[in-house]
């Protein structure tokens, strides 16, 4: 099956609409009609080779959001005409223990990533910039009506890569959990600690996001660029989720934990992030990292953010604006998420 994308020819440069098979759609796969991609500072990442050589060409786009068109004969959760969702993974071996744990995004032999990775068959796994895409439905979710799908396509890796880690370390009533940066990941993470009831920080480089961050549910907001910030608010967070790619002092972070705090680093910046030893001795604190969830849990985080009304703040553009909209992330010009409208494709 030959279908329209925008692909990355090589590293670093501009993504052009081409065409690019898929396979046919096997006994346990989903065909989707895409209506939404987000746009992912990884897929900068990507295409532009910072995270080493890749197999372009390359079809970015991880957060995939449209409607069933074709089901395979064993399928039996996801039926035409279906809402679903396809987020950062789109295989695993399901057999080791992480997998049957419900942690695919741990797989021991590795997950098999949405773009860019060779797949359990042999072929190079094509993203969301597409009009189409076949997945096999252990792997796809259910978006549920009551998300608006723009907004939710973005939710199927910033909302999963910050829902994890706030889930697993409890955030809820009682708990002081602190957002470092208020980008994409970090507005998503404010909102989502907050419809859990923890009492909300956002940590970011400057106030000038404090409107937006206050409005998204944050309880306070403070400057990392004013030394007072890290006097005032010493030993304050249960928690703290570092949604940045860039280098940060970990250990005065690490200052601002509560005793028994942990600080979790869900951004993936290229350089190390050197830890002073008694940054964390001197409070049992923890540094630790996560990334995305199982299925299971991203269709957990899928039918919590139905509930609770929340979705990305989002910027919809046609196909054509994606290289300038890649210029617009790098220079944090967006509010939140780009999302491309994959109609404007074809």
């Amino acid at each position: 099956m030959r279908v329209t994308a925008y692909a990355a020819p090589a590293a670093g440069q501009p993504l052009t609409k081409t065409t690019i098979e898929r396979r046919d759609v096997g006994a346990n796969d989903v065909l989707i009609d895409i209506q939404y991609a987000g746009i992912c500072h990884s897929d900068i990442h990507t295409v532009n080779g910072d995270w080493g050589p890749q197999p372009f060409p390359v079809v970015p786009g991880h957060e995939i959001v449209g409607v069933v068109s074709e089901v395979g004969s064993d399928v039996t959760r996801h039926q035409v005409g279906d809402r679903v969702g396809v987020g950062c993974m789109v295989n695993s071996c399901g057999e080791c223990v992480n997998c049957r744990n419900g942690d695919e995004q741990y797989c021991v032999d590795g997950m098999v990533g949405t773009y860019a990775v060779t797949d359990r068959d042999g072929t190079t796994t094509q993203g969301g910039y597409s009009t189409h895409v076949v997945v096999d439905a252990d792997y796809v979710l259910s978006v549920p009506d009551g998300l608006d799908p723009a907004a939710a396509a973005p939710l199927l890796c910033a909302g999963i890569t910050t829902y994890a880690p706030l889930r697993h370390w409890n955030a809820g009533p009682g708990k002081k959990v602190a957002v470092v940066g208020l980008g994409g990941l970090g507005h998503m993470a404010v909102k989502i600690a907050h419809a859990l009831g923890a009492e909300v920080t956002v940590l970011s480089q400057s106030l000038k996001k404090q409107e937006d961050g206050l409005r998204l549910g944050a309880d306070d907001y403070f400057a990392t660029s004013d030394p007072d910030t890290f006097e005032q608010l010493a030993g304050r967070f249960d928690l703290i989720v570092n949604t940045v790619s860039a280098s940060i002092d970990i250990s005065a972070y690490l200052g601002l934990l509560a005793v028994d705090g942990t600080l979790v680093n869900v951004g993936a910046p290229a350089d190390p992030l050197p830890v002073q030893a008694m940054s964390l001795i001197s409070g049992r604190r923890s540094f630790a990292g996560s990334m995305i969830g199982g299925i299971a849990l991203t269709q957990e985080m899928l039918d919590f953010c139905a509930e609770h009304g929340l979705g990305a703040e989002v910027e919809v553009i046609a196909a054509d604006q994606v290289n300038e909209a890649y210029e617009r992330v790098l220079a944090s010009d967006v509010r939140y998420r780009f999302v491309i409208d994959t109609s404007t494709i074809d």
